[in-house]
């Protein structure tokens, strides 16, 4: 493919939005629910959450940040990347995030107070589920540099930014074609250690490293994006950032077929920030990886 395929052929962030949104239906939901729902057809409402069907949640507004500091050219630092995180929270609010999160963005006024206050312990897969996009850079070792300071801001933990590094270069992987979909684990083993040939099987709980795992394990054991999005939410757990991980990946490989019903892309919300933003941003972001 030509450098212009990038923008005619790749898109990341939709897909990305699209595994999220469908996989908030099922987030920790009963396994009975996953079992008769999981269709890969079409979004639901959860069973606990007030959250409308087709819309995207923190995974895929994190994301955003990303991707916008990143087609700006923000200068990345600690300070630039957290004004962000406060801004697309501020103009758009909206659940999803973890309640405490949640509440801390309601209440810090801006980047600066957010890394005066923000405690960085976890080791959740909050960094992970947002560094997708950095993986449209074409320099492996700036794609590991950025996904790492990026996740230090809010997970300052060795399992956080590990997580977020092999996020990042899954994405990077396949966008950059740097070999074939069987490989991607002993790829992600060169820069970042973790149990990335191994199966995955079972709930998805909430740290980073196991929701890239699955993720992986997904990728590489599947050749429909439909069917990758079936196979994370069947993991049950926190299957939205698993999907969210795996379709931004996914829709980036020529081995994986771009077969999601047209009814995932039509139900997608389209507000602001919604599907068409998502498309244009898309398009930007894309464009970086054939600069």
């Amino acid at each position: 493919m030509d450098p212009d395929g990038f923008t005619k052929d790749r898109t990341m962030l939709l897909q990305l939005a699209i595994g999220d949104a469908y996989g908030a239906g099922f987030e920790y939901a009963a396994d009975r629910i996953v079992r008769e729902r999981n269709s890969g057809k079409a979004y639901i409402r959860h069973p606990r959450h007030a959250i409308e069907p087709g819309r995207y949640t923190d995974d895929t507004q994190m994301s955003l940040a990303i991707a916008e500091a990143l087609v700006e050219g923000d200068p990345w630092t600690r300070e630039s990347l957290a004004e962000r995180y406060v801004a697309v929270f501020k103009r758009d609010p909206r659940e999803g995030y973890a309640s405490r999160f949640y509440d801390f963005l309601q209440d810090v006024n801006d980047g600066a107070e957010f890394l005066e206050r923000i405690r960085p312990d976890s080791a959740k897969s909050g960094a992970a589920m947002r560094a997708a996009p950095i993986g449209v850079l074409a320099a492996t070792g700036e794609v590991i540099r950025r996904a790492e300071l990026q996740a230090r801001i809010t997970h300052d933990t060795p399992g956080g930014a590990a997580s977020a590094v092999a996020a990042a270069l899954c994405t990077h992987y396949f966008v950059h074609r740097h070999g074939a979909k069987a490989g991607l684990a002993d790829f992600l083993a060169d820069y970042v250690r973790g149990p990335w040939a191994a199966p995955w099987s079972g709930k998805v709980g909430a740290l980073g490293m196991d929701s890239v795992h699955a993720a992986v394990w997904a990728l590489r054991t599947h050749t429909s994006l439909r069917e990758l999005l079936r196979a994370c939410i069947a993991y049950t757990g926190d299957v939205d950032t698993v999907a969210t991980i795996a379709l931004a990946a996914g829709a980036c490989s020529d081995e994986i077929e771009q077969d999601l019903p047209a009814s995932l892309y039509q139900g997608l919300e389209n507000g602001r920030y919604g599907r068409d933003y998502l498309n244009a941003l898309d398009a930007r972001l894309m464009a970086l990886a054939a600069a």
